[in-house]
């Protein structure tokens, strides 16, 4: 095979296009899941705290595995991963779908999380492969649209598939329809996406690091998985450990640095490389009120007014619409207008949902949809504006032999503000829910996520601040962490 320079590998754009689609799919399986839940109830006859690990357990497992699976995929081969994980990730679908009770279907979304840990930083580091220079930004925008479009598109596609399979086992469908998809990504993956040549990346594994980090995001993320099944009242001691595993992390980190073998992360990641560590923060803070939204949502337009899972789906298409149009432009964009593109999407994710809340008082349910589409749509516009932009200026000055750990971390850090958001919003809903009613839940679940937002953007704005005069890419310096390791 034909060894060409980075940025110059004629088939980068097809292995882009590949590799985010199979991305798409395993994102997709955070959400898509949560409409198909009464199916699954009704077809194995199950208890609704039983199908909460069907929820639950897949963005688990997920977290946990994300920056092992980046750390593999510096070592051993981003293509000979992603292939690998990929192939688990089908074989564990078709168990899900064929699970003839709920155990086994736990089981087989227990596993499906970690495959899809496993696969999906190799999408950032394959980037960081692949391309150079504007084009990198542009390439990052396309990955940002997969993200936001992902999350949104899951309720769509999910009422999508049960409308057409129905009752009682439709469900099945939601997870076998990823084996044909995941079998034609596969071979394309074989096809079009190159063998990049192996770098001086050490293959010691730091299984201790690995071990370590595992357990302390266990700690944080179990409790908040499972806060819909009193997961916070009877787990929550595991935040006790936490904290010391996390410091035992980092102190066995720097002493794995110290004595010259690889780290799991190496943590000049947070303290030398231009905008990582600010843009880690604020991909999770962000998260933390944008991917709370998506249940909130659900519930209220199934619960609260009535409509099928599809047209609860297709009423928050707007947003997935508007994500999806500006991540692909902002990407196009960030090289040029760096951070303040993430500030500009901020304050229009802000304003909207805002908007949104105010609406959901002040307007009759029969005719809020119509009313909530412009601000939606506004909404959406923003998040594409944050996500890509962020992305790319956070992984921009992070080295090739690392970016598929630092994808990892970067990803880690928004699956836990995704369980956190989507614990904290759905508390809020249902606690008013119980008293003011429906449209009270959500517009104060939606001001809860204004204000996760609005932390967000005053990170934003402290790291153009501090930054000003480098935030665009092309100002970034090009390498760091140049020694060491």
């Amino acid at each position: 095979m034909t060894d060409y320079p980075p940025g110059e590998d004629p088939r980068r754009w097809r292995a882009l296009a590949v590799t985010l689609a199979g991305g798409f799919m395993i994102l997709l399986d955070v959400s898509i899941v949560t409409v198909a839940v009464p199916s699954i109830q009704q077809g194995l006859d199950a208890s609704a705290s039983g199908v909460l690990w069907v929820v639950s357990g897949y963005p688990l497992t997920f977290g946990l595995s994300l920056v092992a699976g980046g750390r593999l995929g510096d070592a051993f081969g981003r293509r000979r991963m992603y292939l690998g994980a990929l192939t688990g990730f089908v074989l564990t679908s078709v168990l899900a779908g064929l699970a003839p009770s709920l155990l086994l279907l736990i089981l087989a979304r227990l596993l499906q999380g970690l495959f899809a840990g496993l696969v999906t930083p190799q999408n950032g580091g394959l980037i960081q492969d692949l391309f150079r220079g504007p084009e990198r930004g542009r390439a990052f925008g396309l990955l940002g649209a997969t993200i936001g479009l992902s999350t949104a598109a899951g309720p769509v596609i999910g009422g999508v598939i049960l409308a057409a399979f129905g009752e009682p086992d439709g469900w099945r469908w939601v997870f076998l329809v990823n084996v044909p998809f995941g079998l034609l990504t596969l071979v394309l993956t074989w096809l079009f996406v190159p063998a990049i040549p192996r770098r001086d990346v050490s293959t010691d594994i730091d299984v201790a690091g690995i071990v370590l980090l595992g357990l302390a995001v266990l700690c944080v993320l179990f409790p908040i998985v499972q806060s819909d099944a009193g997961g916070l009242q009877r787990f929550w001691w595991l935040f006790l450990p936490a904290a010391p595993l996390g410091y035992a992390f980092l102190r066995w980190e720097r002493r794995r640095v110290a004595v010259g073998r690889a780290p799991l992360v190496d943590l000049r990641l947070f303290t030398v490389t231009p905008g990582y560590a600010a843009g880690m923060a604020i991909g999770a803070v962000y998260f933390c009120g944008f991917a709370g939204i998506w249940l909130v949502f659900a519930v209220f337009f199934q619960d609260g007014l009535g409509y099928s899972p599809l047209e609860s789906g297709l009423s928050v298409t707007p947003f997935a619409l508007g994500s999806a149009v500006s991540a692909w432009l902002a990407g196009r964009l960030v090289d040029r207008w760096g951070r303040r593109l993430t500030i500009a999407g901020l304050a229009a994710v802000a304003v909207g949902l805002g908007t949104v809340g105010l609406l959901t008082l002040l307007v009759e349910p029969a005719h809020l949809l119509l009313w909530i589409t412009p601000p939606l749509l506004v909404a959406g516009v923003g998040g594409g504006a944050v996500i890509a932009p962020n992305t790319t200026i956070t992984l921009s000055c992070v080295p090739t032999r690392m970016a598929g750990v630092a994808s990892g971390v970067l990803q880690t850090g928004q699956r836990v503000g995704t369980a956190i958001g989507v614990a904290v919003l759905a508390a809020l809903f249902h606690a008013m829910v119980g008293g003011s009613g429906y449209p009270a839940g959500l517009a104060v679940a939606l001001f809860a996520a204004v204000l996760l937002v609005l932390v967000a953007l005053v990170l934003a704005v402290v790291d153009f601040r501090g930054n000003r005069g480098n935030n665009e890419l092309e100002n970034f310096p090009t390498h760091s962490m140049a020694s060491g390791q």
